[in-house]
Order: C-alpha cells, then sequence, then structure tokens
C-alpha cells in the first residue's frame, strides 16, 4: 500500500505564508525528495507583495513588478494553488476554497491536510462612515498603490483643463485618512510626487494643492516615538500639509470629506488607511481565537490547545516572551512576521521529526519611515535620525528585508537610475479599463470609474 504524503497546508501568500515555506522547502528538502511530504500554499494572488514599497511605488521611484515576489518561481519545490480560504474544518482537516476555476459558477472546492499554517493576514478596517465605500481607496496592495498614483496625476489633469474654480479645488484637495506608517508614508511620498509633477503644468502649482492627514489620536508614527513623531509633524506642516490630530472623518459622501472639527473640504480623493483588522476566513475556522479575532497561539507559534496547527503574523496573537509585563503580545508588524516565519518553518519540520520545539523571541528594535525622498524618521535600538540619514536607513533596512536576490537586484538598480534621471510623471489610469477603446470602437459603453478618477 503506498503511504500518502504529509500534506503542510499553508493559508496566505503574504510575508508569513511565503517565508514559512521557503524555510520549510530547505529544512525539509529530503523528505520532499522522496514524496513524504507535500506543501500547498493557498493564495488569492500568484505573489507577495512587499508593502514597505508600496508608497515608493506610488511615486514612482520603484516599478510595480519590482514590489511583488512571483510564488511559483520562488517556492518550486510546493503547489501553489491560486484561490480564496471561505472556511476551515480543522477538525476534519478539511478547507474549503474558492479558486478562480470554481468562481466562475460560484461554487466551491475542498482541500484536505495534514498540518495548517494559518497566515491569511489582515484586511483594511473600516467604519460605517457614509460615502466611504463608494469614493475612498485603501492603501494595502500594489492594485491601490498604482492606482491611487495614477489617480493622483489624473486629478492635476482635471484641475489644469477645467475653468470651474469648484471642480478645480476638488482634484487639488487630497484627503488621507490614517496616521500610521501607511498613511504618513503614502501622503508624503505622493506629496513629494505632485510637487515635482506640478512643474510640467503651466497652470497648477504646487501651492495649488491642499494636502490633510485625519488622525483620531493625539499623535502620528507612534511606532517611532512621541519626539519623532513631534517632528514629523513639523516637518509635514512646514511642507503646507494640514495634519489634523484628534480629528475623525464623519463623511465623504457626495465627494466632500467631512471632519469631526467641523471643516469641509470638496475632495475627488479620500485615501484610507485606518488599520486594519483580521482577515474574516479566521472566523469561518473551529480554531481558538483572542477577543480581537486573532488566533491565540503559543510562544512555539502553534495553535493554542490544536494539534497540527500553526499561526503567526497579523492574523496571529503571539506571546511577547522578551516583554517585561506578562501577557503582552508581539506587534502585528512586517519585522514580527518575517522572523516568525523562520521559526514556524523550523519547529513544523522539528514536530515531523519528533523534533523538541523552540519559542519565539525577538525584541523589538525599533522603526523607520520615509517621508518623501532625501527625509525620513526613525527610532532604531534607541538612536533617533531624522532627514537622509533615517531615510538613508530607510532605504538600507528594507532592500535587505525583501526577498529574493533578483528583487533586490533590481529594486536598487532602480534606485540608482531614479538618482541620475528624473522622475516619471505619466499616469497609466486606461490599464485599469484595457477593453475600454475597444468596446467604444464596438458600440458599446467603456466602463465608468466608481470613483470618478477620470
Amino acid at each position: 500500500m503506498v503511504k500518502e504524503p504529509v500534506r503542510i497546508l499553508i493559508v496566505g501568500g503574504g510575508y508569513v505564508g511565503l517565508y514559512t515555506a521557503l524555510r520549510l522547502q530547505r529544512k525539509l528538502k529530503p523528505e520532499l525528495g522522496r514524496g513524504d511530504v507535500e506543501i500547498v500554499v493557498v493564495s488569492p494572488d500568484p505573489y507577495m507583495t512587499y508593502q514597505p514599497f508600496l508608497p515608493e511605488a506610488a511615486a514612482g521611484s520603484i516599478s510595480p513588478r519590482h514590489v511583488v515576489v512571483p510564488l511559483r518561481r520562488v517556492l518550486d519545490g510546493c503547489r501553489v494553488v491560486i484561490g480564496e480560504a471561505q472556511s476551515i474544518n480543522h477538525a476534519k482537516r478539511t478547507v474549503t476554497l474558492s479558486t478562480l476555476a470554481t468562481a466562475e459558477d460560484g461554487g466551491t472546492e475542498q482541500l484536505t491536510y495534514d498540518e495548517l499554517v494559518l497566515a491569511p493576514g489582515s484586511i483594511s478596517r473600516t467604519l460605517p462612515i457614509p460615502g466611504l465605500a463608494e469614493y475612498a481607496i485603501g492603501f494595502k496592495t500594489v492594485e491601490e498603490a498604482i492606482g491611487l498614483r495614477n489617480h493622483v496625476i489624473e486629478q492635476m489633469d482635471i484641475a489644469s483643463s477645467t475653468r470651474d474654480p469648484a471642480i478645480r479645488d476638488a482634484a487639488l484637495t487630497f484627503v488621507f485618512v490614517g496616521g500610521g506608517y501607511a498613511g504618513v508614508e503614502a501622503l508624503a511620498e505622493l506629496e513629494d510626487m505632485a510637487r515635482y509633477t506640478a512643474r510640467y503644468y503651466h497652470n497648477v502649482k504646487a501651492d495649488d494643492m491642499k494636502w490633510i492627514l485625519v488622525e483620531a489620536s493625539n499623535r502620528i508614527l507612534p511606532e517611532v516615538g512621541e519626539e519623532m513623531g513631534k517632528y514629523t509633524v513639523t516637518q509635514l506642516r512646514r511642507r503646507n500639509i494640514d495634519v489634523r490630530l484628534e480629528t475623525r472623518l464623519d463623511s465623504c459622501a457626495d465627494r466632500v470629506a467631512v471632519l469631526s472639527d467641523g471643516s469641509r473640504f470638496p475632495t475627488r480623493t479620500v485615501v484610507w488607511t485606518a488599520g486594519v483588522k483580521p482577515h474574516p476566513v479566521l472566523a469561518a475556522t473551529d480554531l481558538p481565537l483572542n477577543e480581537r479575532g486573532r488566533l491565540k497561539c503559543t510562544a512555539q507559534l502553534a495553535v493554542d490547545g490544536v494539534t497540527h496547527a500553526w499561526g503567526a503574523g497579523d492574523a496571529a496573537a503571539v506571546p511577547d516572551v522578551t516583554a517585561a509585563e506578562p501577557g503582552k503580545e508581539t506587534a502585528p508588524n512586517a519585522q514580527h512576521a518575517v522572523r516568525q516565519a523562520k521559526v514556524l518553518g523550523d519547529n513544523i519540520a522539528a514536530a515531523l521529526r519528533g523534533q523538541p520545539l523552540q519559542e519565539y523571541a525577538h525584541k523589538y528594535v525599533g522603526s523607520v519611515a520615509a517621508l518623501g525622498l532625501h527625509k525620513g524618521v526613525a527610532h532604531v535600538y534607541g538612536r533617533k535620525l531624522k532627514g537622509y540619514p533615517a531615510w538613508f536607513m530607510h532605504r538600507v533596512y528594507h532592500l535587505s528585508r525583501v526577498p529574493t536576490f533578483n528583487r533586490k537586484a533590481r529594486v536598487l538598480a532602480e534606485w540608482t537610475l531614479s538618482g541620475l534621471f528624473k522622475r516619471e510623471i505619466v499616469s497609466l489610469g486606461s490599464l485599469e479599463h484595457p477593453r475600454a477603446e475597444f468596446e467604444l470602437a464596438a458600440g458599446g459603453k467603456p466602463p465608468q470609474d466608481p470613483k470618478g478618477s477620470s
């Protein structure tokens, strides 16, 4: 009788999914070669997005294809399934999937497994704000980053071509909600890009644009510390960016951003970066969750009280064994996710071989953030940096962290070329509707952008 291979199912192709699969490929190479083990990675996209590079991709400093890592090329020892996990029954060791094939007829398929790695990451945390679903755009995917870049340049085109002052004012008003990494870096990079682009318009000046950052708390970039957060606010305001602390977005219906302080801004651009929440598939499992909807995990990255199930990254509540106070969990960020994935891969390989497991222990060393070209803040190992040194450290750190030598080399080459030549200021918004021109020629109606970006 032929023995079935042990199937390790990894749900998610982000930081944890990719790095865990890479680690398992290396650790279980003999078993994979003999056919004793099979690694299956389920991901809605055929690539992993390196999210810290999204602001630079939006600003045109990095090509979009170099912000992503193709799973099939990197995970040549794994089976990659493009699909979305709808539910998981761990008691029966089955996951219900919606794949590209089944999505056409609304069906699903089931996949069995022996070991489960649940790492679906997180999704944008939204609020029931009028107009948010209709007009706002997120900033978690490469598609959103490039779409936002195209949108910003198109708004400048609209402002340049209209004689209506109301339309012009709305087109040149950009509202970003959320003062964390994503919101601050995206706003700073795009403002930098738009300021440069404005020199090529005869009737649009940099000072004509309104950039507004809305943050509900009393500080931005809490990861870099209070002092560096205050410095960032000062630097942004010096660039005529309107930073509004302790302020919320109450509505963006009818293309008017209404803030809790009573301000109203007609705008065609609202970018929502106000936090994340666990992926909804976690609620569709029989695995234990904490009060915030994250997987309860042990320091060994196993799901607490459950065998043959593992978790890490944004989806997992992992005890921080380096913390002075008990009960503290590791922060849901890339720094922990990448390191957890290596320990997770080692522990799964050890469990299959009957070897002891190790605990995940990593003391958070600090944070870096870019605020546009040659501008940044950093708080690393207790040292505070600002300006060019912080920006340079940001690039060096993330270049060292992006997966594969191929991507490192391409990103470095693009940075070098961008330092030698002028910025690209081209909008390729038509790529989002590639059939529009043909449909119009064939007698149909081209699709309309619900956000009104063109």
